[in-house]
């Protein structure tokens, strides 16, 4: 084996735990797994003698291999597994001929290759679950310390009646917490081993095929690193899925969708940092998010790269999606398209994820800009509770035309909502300290702490 080395792509797209989990090396060792598990479900099926099974598990756990080598011989033949099985086998007859005869009996590349996937799945999805459990406690935190904390609500990027930041918090929190658990349901059918043969049927194998497929299976869920996947069960002998990609396409997705909600925080985060708005900011790192021209900059480097992967990871679906409409029992290029799709979705997912809880863990929150930034509009995100509390007395029309004369001549007098409304006569149905009241943000958030409280309780039951 070569030493695993990041590539730039690496560094910028995910972090070097995944990196190193979906390299071509560890790609191989699960091969090899694969293989020593086959042999031994044989065993355990009565096919192979169990002394057979130990040696091929024996020298697959200890097999070297030049991997640029492998990977020159693997174009030759459109899979990695025909010369890796070729590599084994030829060190298996080394150690015993007899036994050689054993190794990849019944399989098929795609077995191989497909078993090993899930494998390597189930350790980057460990790795995915931890850093959406960080970015999720990340967001309660927030949710939980900044619950009251007014802020301008945006709607069609221009200022809207007021929230505060804990809901927006909140927002992202159960989007995380959300995905996270349908992630873990995805998981559950689409981790799972498969052993087909040839055309998906076994035949080699005759009335032994069933039982070693259904050993196979318990074998490599047992060993899978992600819990969901070791809770998988098969009612009878697990069906061969060359063909049948519904299960992982819908894992991607959802690792896809994962990207995506965390790309919605990284542009909230990178629009409340621009200097003009000034209510958030990237945790301060040396060395990070400055300019090569401009010194005063202080770039979200980390929304940045978070809102790549958002962008980039949609492409790579579709080509998952349409790599499905594959032709008989094995794919024509269906399948090959997953080689290179799959692992980036994984690499970006992993990346968003860790940049956006690296950024939500530290972030500086600057809840007196918020309040700046909103006191700046002179009461005009209150114009419609203004106008909803004036509506009983002066009729719902002719409230709103009120308003709607007062929120102008704020921006031609540069007066206050507030002042201009108090001196209108056909306002004294409201005394001053009520118009105050009504045009206060922390008086009109409405159910705000109701939804705060109830995605906190979502993730904690989680």
């Amino acid at each position: 084996m070569t030493q695993f080395r990041p590539t730039l792509d690496d560094t910028y797209g995910t972090t070097a735990r995944m990196a190193e989990i979906l390299s071509d090396g560890r790609l191989l060792q699960h091969m090899a797994t694969f293989e020593a598990a086959l042999a031994a479900a044989q065993a355990d099926a009565g096919l192979i003698p169990q002394e057979t099974a130990t040696t091929i598990a024996a020298v697959a756990q200890t097999l070297t291999y030049d991997e640029p080598a492998l990977f020159a011989e693997a174009l030759k033949g459109g899979s990695l597994a025909i010369p890796f099985v070729k590599l084994l086998t030829s060190a298996v007859r080394a150690k015993d001929p007899a036994a050689a005869t054993a190794v990849h009996f019944g399989a098929t590349s795609q077995d191989a290759i497909d078993s090993a996937l899930v494998l390597q799945l189930g350790e980057a999805l460990v790795e995915i679950d931890a850093l959406m459990t960080r970015l999720a406690t990340a967001a309660a935190t927030l949710a939980r310390a900044h619950a009251k904390t007014a802020m301008l609500g945006r709607t069609l990027l221009q200022p809207a009646t007021p929230v505060t930041f804990g809901l927006k918090a909140a927002q992202w929190l159960l989007a995380v917490a959300q995905s996270r658990l349908r992630l873990r349901q995805h998981a559950r059918e689409a981790l799972v081993a498969q052993l087909g043969g040839a055309a998906g049927t076994l035949g080699s194998l005759g009335h032994h095929g069933g039982a070693t497929a259904r050993h196979l299976f318990a074998r490599l869920a047992a060993m899978n690193a992600y819990a969901p996947a070791r809770e998988a069960t098969c009612e009878g002998t697990p069906l061969p899925w060359h063909t049948r990609r519904g299960a992982l396409v819908a894992l991607a997705s959802e690792m896809a969708i994962a990207t995506g909600i965390a790309g919605k925080i990284a542009r909230d985060v990178a629009l409340m940092m621009q200097f003009e708005i000034g209510e958030t900011f990237e945790p301060a790192e040396a060395g990070r998010g400055g300019s090569s021209a401009m010194p005063h900059k202080r770039n979200p480097v980390r929304c940045m790269l978070t809102v790549s992967a958002a962008l980039r990871t949609p492409g790579l679906m579709a080509t998952l999606l349409s790599g499905m409409a594959q032709e008989h029992e094995r794919a024509l290029g269906g399948w090959q398209s997953e080689w290179g799709a799959l692992p980036d979705i994984v690499k970006l997912c992993a990346g968003a994820l860790a940049n956006m809880a690296d950024t939500l863990e530290g972030l500086n929150v600057d809840a007196a800009r918020m309040r700046a930034n909103f006191d700046t509009l002179k009461g005009l995100p209150m114009t419609e509770m203004l106008a909803l509390a004036l509506a009983p007395h002066l009729g719902r029309a002719e409230a709103f035309a009120l308003v709607e004369k007062a929120a102008r001549d704020v921006g031609a007098t540069g007066r206050s909502l507030a002042e201009i409304v108090k001196a209108d006569p056909l306002a004294k149905a409201l005394s001053g300290a009520e118009i105050d009241r009504i045009l206060d943000p922390q008086n009109q958030l409405g159910a705000t702490q109701d939804f705060i409280e109830s995605a906190l309780r979502i993730w904690e039951k989680m």
